[in-house]
């Protein structure tokens, strides 16, 4: 046996081995609780925050625009009213 196998062996052992251990178990309990825990809060997903900013985004600049809009009408008012 070489000293590659040796190793891939003695590594499928290892995770084997771990897999049936009761640290696993701890881990997928501990998993179980924490995504118990967190489902009672007020959370989003990454997802939904990120595709909130971006909406969040395109309303600030229609917002700008806006606000230029009308502060050139606004300038157009003026011009006219001290015209006449």
């Amino acid at each position: 046996m070489d000293m590659n196998n040796f190793f891939n062996d003695l590594q499928g052992k290892i995770n084997q081995a771990l897999e049936n251990s009761p640290a696993k178990d701890i881990e997928r309990n501990v998993k179980a609780m924490m995504t118990q825990g967190f489902s009672k809060l007020d959370l989003v997903t990454r997802e939904e925050f990120d595709i909130q900013a971006q909406v969040l985004a395109k309303t600030r600049a229609k917002l700008e625009a806006l606000e230029t809009r009308v502060a050139e009408l606004e300038a157009r008012l003026a011009a006219q009213a001290s015209a006449d």
